[in-house]
């Protein structure tokens, strides 16, 4: 049940509290907002008014939120983000029915979007929007429904469905392989390349291989695709998934570095908050994508 009206305050005197706390001034809040000062004061009047507390401290020369209207202003900004981005989505979708996915960049690209196809196909209903996140984040905070995660079972508050296993596999361009490539530091005198998200994944990689190293250093990317690119290019060595590099091997424009063991350093996920409901579309993508990793 939503609570009685006299403690809800109109989206205006929301929107002029949250523009005041941000920029410190009816002026200001005023010229984004594009009303008059005189305007921005009587809808921070009337929510004192109906609220029956001060909100505003004013000063000569600003205007500052009481230390309890800051911690109230808090929670409406993000009800003021969450609701634009329910606008937006009814926009995009006026027959309901969309899904807000967070993907990884290179899975996304390679794994994912080849089979959207499919889904589409099959939930007609359902609009899918895609945004690139690197790292977890806060369900409550963020406007997702469900996102890819690689890694382990540490996304806290969350159902799992394993997607895939990721293997890895040290890669280079044939133009700095050397003649005898047979014992295997031979890796630690070239340019080793890193991902930001994976920082220790060469550490891993020796540790599996039965060598301790530490320490090793070398160009640092945000994405595959990048270091893929760097990597054709001959600007070192790369450990990179298996089910991107599968045609550059193929055609020899990358060579496999090293033929030891191969080795996983994590799974595929896709989570989705266990604190919320699970929508229609949800549910739809969550059996079709059982169906695809089945």
């Amino acid at each position: 049940m939503i609570a009685p009206r006299r403690f809800l305050p109109s989206i205006p005197s929301l929107l002029a509290l949250e523009a005041v706390d941000r920029l410190g001034s009816a002026s200001a809040a005023a010229e984004e907002l594009s009303l008059t000062q005189s305007a921005i004061s009587r809808q921070l009047k009337t929510m004192e008014e109906q609220l029956g507390i001060d909100l505003i401290q004013r000063s000569q020369m600003r205007l500052h939120l009481t230390p309890a209207a800051k911690e109230y202003v808090q929670v409406a900004r993000t009800v003021l983000h969450q609701l634009a981005q329910a606008s937006v989505k009814l926009k995009a979708n006026p027959k309901g029915g969309s899904l807000n996915l967070s993907i990884l960049p290179a899975f996304g690209m390679h794994w994912l979007a080849p089979r959207l196809q499919d889904f589409a196909r099959r939930h007609p209903e359902v609009t899918v929007n895609l945004n690139t996140r690197l790292r977890p984040f806060d369900f409550e905070v963020e406007h997702f429904d469900a996102a890819i995660h690689f890694g382990q079972r540490d996304w806290r508050g969350v159902n799992y469905l394993p997607i895939m296993r990721e293997d890895v596999v040290p890669v280079c361009s044939p133009s700095i392989l050397p003649e005898r490539a047979d014992r295997i530091d031979w890796l630690l005198s070239t340019p080793l390349l890193h991902l930001e998200t994976r920082p220790d994944a060469w550490e891993r990689w020796f540790a599996f291989q039965g060598k301790e190293v530490s320490g090793l250093g070398g160009m640092l990317f945000d994405q595959f695709s990048t270091m893929g690119q760097a990597t054709v290019h001959g600007l070192g060595v790369a450990l990179l998934p298996s089910y991107l590099v599968k045609d550059d091997l193929r055609s020899g424009r990358l060579v496999p570095a090293w033929h030891g063991p191969g080795v996983s350093l994590g799974d595929f996920y896709l989570v989705w908050p266990q604190s919320r409901a699970e929508s229609e579309p949800l549910k739809s993508f969550v059996e079709w994508l059982r169906g695809q990793v089945g």
